[in-house]
């Protein structure tokens, strides 16, 4: 997976503004009143106990019938066996998705390890002539977010997982679940850090980490660092994962066609407890998919964790920019662009407007250009809300 640089396709209580240069409005987002906790903070279980088997010798039955289907030892799956990414092994149909939990796979090491999935577009792919496009925006230079992050920007965290390349990151937002009010399970993301596309399948051990490194610490302080301070709210494991069509038959390592639709939702479990991910992270955002003019819009505001030079990924950025019109193509929907210096790493990372006062998301990082001038992001219409009311009808409950 790879383009002109490295991979981008790229408690309920004390409200807390995000404040950025140019905002029209005050983005807000509720984080815990209290923080995070020694009950909520580190930890693991096995993958039988995350999926309720009631057994750590082996994967649930339901998951090892599902590889067994494809020829898969589920025997070997845990002790190294996802990694085989053969073509015959790489399950890429929307029913093929198994992410068991791996105990201690996720270590802070190896976390820091991880690379960003960077996947750009060259300006010929983004032709002037093409379609609506405005007037590529002027460079925002990304700004870090306060810290502790949970008191800032509680349900924005980092996601990690593995591809054919390696370990890799991506950002992620915590979103409402309309059928679990208050109880909410679901992380909104790029279709591109679950899926490889058109040419590869789902990706593994993904895992969400809200407000991950909570401090803002360096890789330096980072070594000393408390399990807490890595991971406040624990680490989640999607146990169900959905993206669109477009992305899946379309998508490639610069974005492709599949790019104005690379989004996708997670369903996801905590490694150690039973709250669930709103309850514990103490706020979860609706989504917009009301595909707002860009004209109407004051701002947009992007969240994420950029992980590509000269950004490490260890810490927290945002962007603020009044959003323009990026075509691809005539024949493919508008996609939104914003002036923003983020790299690969942000991809997935929510962007957020202002609706009636309330925070809302309204789309996701997607792809940008390799002098990281820009983001753009999928306009979230009808196609988004389906997969996101399927998710939530058929998952969120579990």
């Amino acid at each position: 997976m790879r383009s002109t640089r490295a991979p981008f396709a790229r408690s309920r209580g004390r409200r807390v503004a995000l404040a950025a240069t140019g905002l029209a409005a005050t983005l807000a987002l509720t984080a815990t009143a209290c923080g995070p906790s020694e009950d909520t903070a580190g930890g693991s279980s096995s993958a039988a106990e995350s999926d309720g088997s009631g057994s750590d010798s082996k994967l649930p039955d339901r998951l090892a019938d599902k590889l067994k289907k494809h020829g898969i030892d589920p025997d070997k799956w845990e002790n190294g066996g996802w990694k085989n990414f053969d073509k015959d092994k790489w399950l890429r149909e929307a029913s093929d998705f198994v992410n068991p939990v791996i105990k201690d796979l996720w270590k802070p090491e190896r976390m820091q390890d991880a690379k960003d999935p960077n996947k750009t577009i060259t300006s010929k792919d983004a032709a002037a002539d093409q379609g609506a496009t405005d007037p590529e925006p002027t460079p925002v230079r990304a700004k870090p977010e306060k810290t502790p992050y949970h008191e800032h920007a509680a349900p924005v965290g980092k996601i990690f997982f593995d591809s054919p390349e390696g370990s890799m990151v991506c950002s992620g937002t915590v979103v409402k679940d309309p059928r679990n009010p208050g109880r909410s399970n679901l992380v909104w993301t790029a279709g591109h850090c679950v899926h490889a596309g058109k040419n590869g399948g789902w990706y593994r051990n993904i895992a969400f980490v809200p407000s991950y490194n909570d401090l803002g610490k360096s890789e330096a302080e980072l070594g000393d660092a408390a399990p807490q301070e890595i991971a406040p709210y624990g680490q989640y494991w999607a146990d169900w994962v959905s993206t669109s069509n477009e992305w899946i038959n379309e998508g490639g390592p610069t974005g492709g066609a599949g790019a104005t639709h690379d989004y996708a939702v997670m369903h996801v479990k905590p490694e150690q407890g039973g709250k669930s991910l709103e309850e514990t992270v103490g706020n979860a955002l609706d989504v917009d998919f009301s595909t707002p003019a860009t004209q109407s819009v004051g701002s947009m505001g992007a969240w994420g964790y950029p992980a590509a030079p000269p950004y490490n990924g260890l810490m927290m950025h945002k962007c603020v920019d009044k959003p323009g019109r990026l075509s691809l193509s005539p024949s493919l929907p508008t996609m939104y662009r914003i002036g923003c210096t983020m790299t690969g790493g942000s991809s997935g990372g929510g962007w957020f407007r202002m609706v009636n006062g309330k925070t809302r998301l309204v789309s996701n990082t997607s792809i940008g250009p390799a002098e990281n001038t820009w983001l753009a992001g999928p306009q979230l219409g009808k196609g988004a809300e389906q997969v996101y009311d399927m998710m939530s009808e058929k998952y969120g409950s579990r």
